[in-house]
């Protein structure tokens, strides 16, 4: 749908001719880039997205040599990745790959007007016009004003408003953009706003090198990385999020381990599970009983008395070897169900409770800026020989972003060792020999980063200046630790876990030393096109 949640109709307007699409083609007053190289991700503002657009559409426009339209229309055709389209290009030739996106080039346009006749039939709705009120398009078809609008109405209603075909029967060429622009401002200058603004946005759904920030409420921002697309990245506006699935940055996790993970802590089938292993049905009522004593004879509030054992219906009197009017046959098959449920709950317990110990140490640890800042100002403010306390905040970063990867481990191990996904990609033994090695770099990182986190909540501002270079150096020493450490985790997870798997699905973000990457504002300036030098 084009009509996406992220934005309202009245949050992105581009009315004013200087801010419609129309200003690319604006000498005295344009767009400039000032770079097109720079950092791996950028952010693109509202303010900012027509130069980014742009900039692919002259990189087209001068290669191919088409005008503005057809370069938007080939470019959407290949979801705005230049390089693709170019490679068809030079592999298939332009024919192929006009034909392909639907692209016709009329060279003779303006010709072949003066010699049109005074009225034309349109085969639409079968009426004679006037040839002024009619429009041919570059594939050759003719038809009037009005049906072209309906039809570019409909169209856009459809949400086709980015790829709009011509109306004649088996015919795949896209119409001109400036025809549709300038019809449907005659008469219904609000879709010619919405068909702007889908025209501009396309740049964001069809691109597949940017996507809008999953902010909530959004923050009006777009982030275009790069490089690798399986990255994990900041806003402007502050919020971290996986490129790839714009879920929370989750790395060590892979997309699909995390979606897994954040609806286990969702749902209710642990709860599920908590009673499938602690309570019975009872035969007559059905409702769950929990067994709070040590006979097997139980009741039910509902005044029923069964077996624990077999859940079997039973009278009340019993003896400890026997109860009245019942002979257990214990289902060998329930008591296997039982077992592996309370195995599965015992086992997700572990993950999870040592996963939320991380995120919430994280979450405290947040905290801890603030103190360490003012920390910081009583230590400079002392008569000390010690002045540059960077290694302090250097110390608290890696703290963050090693807790954070702590943190994602866990979920990643509870998929990478379980039943789940991998059942059929390794044996037992295998399975035992990577937990083994995985759960040693895991041990190695948790112990240096509770160290770390330790050491930070010293108040080194109160120390002697012997005290804190001691602090100092193992700060700095458990920084460096911590960052191999992590390196060596992500090694571990890439080559001899995921890297020995047939399954290519689960790739991961790759571990970053500086942390994730913020993205850089998308610059962006009003030049003069006259004075500009390239």
């Amino acid at each position: 749908m084009e009509d996406y949640a992220a934005s309202s109709d009245d949050e992105y307007r581009y009315s004013d001719p200087e801010d419609s699409v129309d200003a690319f083609d604006n000498d005295d007053n344009d767009y400039q880039l000032v770079s097109s190289k720079g950092p791996s991700t950028q952010v693109i503002t509202k303010e900012s997205l027509l130069a980014a657009q742009k900039e692919d559409l002259r990189r087209v426009m001068d290669m191919l040599s088409v005008r503005e339209q057809h370069a938007r229309t080939l470019l959407i055709f290949h979801r705005w990745d230049v390089e693709k389209l170019f490679a068809v290009y030079v592999d298939r030739g332009k024919h192929f790959l006009f034909s392909e996106a639907g692209v016709t080039v009329d060279e003779h346009r303006d010709s072949n007007s003066s010699a049109a006749p005074s009225t034309i039939m349109c085969e639409i709705c079968i009426e004679d016009v006037p040839s002024d009120e009619t429009t041919k398009m570059d594939c050759g078809h003719c038809f009037c004003n009005g049906c072209w609008t309906e039809h570019f109405i409909v169209k856009i209603n459809e949400g086709q408003s980015k790829r709009i075909r011509c109306m004649a029967h088996k015919c795949y060429s896209i119409c001109d953009e400036a025809v549709v622009r300038t019809l449907l401002s005659k008469k219904h200058p609000d879709m010619a706003e919405k068909y702007e603004r889908f025209l501009l946005e396309s740049y964001i759904e069809d691109n597949k090198r940017v996507k809008w920030c999953p902010s909530t409420p959004h923050c009006g921002n777009a982030i275009r990385v790069e490089d690798d697309e399986l990255c994990e990245v900041e806003c402007s506006c502050g919020l971290q999020f996986c490129f790839s699935c714009l879920s929370e940055a989750h790395s060590p996790c892979s997309c699909l381990m995390w979606e897994l993970w954040a609806k286990k802590c969702r749902d209710e089938s642990e709860t599920v599970n908590w009673i499938t292993v602690h309570t019975k049905p009872c035969p007559k009522c059905h409702k769950p009983v929990e067994k709070n004593g040590g006979c097997n004879l139980v009741s039910c509030i509902c005044g029923q008395a069964f077996c624990w054992l077999c859940g079997g219906a039973t009278g009340r009197e019993h003896t400890w070897s026997s109860i009245a009017g019942h002979s257990c046959g214990r289902y060998k098959e329930q008591e296997k169900t039982a077992e592996r449920a309370k195995r599965d709950l015992y086992r997700y317990m572990h993950y999870h409770n040592r996963y939320k110990a991380h995120t919430d140490s994280f979450k405290l640890e947040s905290k801890l800026k603030e103190t360490i800042q003012e920390k910081i100002a009583v230590s400079e403010e002392k008569d000390s020989t010690l002045r540059d306390y960077s290694w302090v905040n250097n110390g608290l970063s890696r703290l963050f972003r090693s807790r954070r990867v702590l943190s994602y481990s866990y979920a990643f191990a509870f998929y990478m060792f379980g039943d789940e996904l991998f059942k059929e990609e390794m044996t037992e033994a295998q399975r035992e020999i990577k937990q083994n090695l995985f759960e040693d770099q895991q041990q190695q990182l948790e112990a240096n980063v509770e160290k770390l986190s330790k050491i930070l909540e010293e108040p080194f501002e109160t120390f002697e200046d012997d005290k804190v270079m001691e602090i100092r150096m193992q700060i700095i020493n458990l920084t460096t630790i911590i960052d191999k450490l992590c390196q060596k985790m992500y090694e571990c997870i890439e080559n001899d876990l995921l890297g020995s798997l047939h399954i290519g699905v689960h790739n991961i973000a790759p571990y970053k030393s500086k942390g994730i990457e913020k993205a850089s504002e998308l610059s962006v300036c009003w030049t003069n096109e006259a004075n500009n030098t390239v």
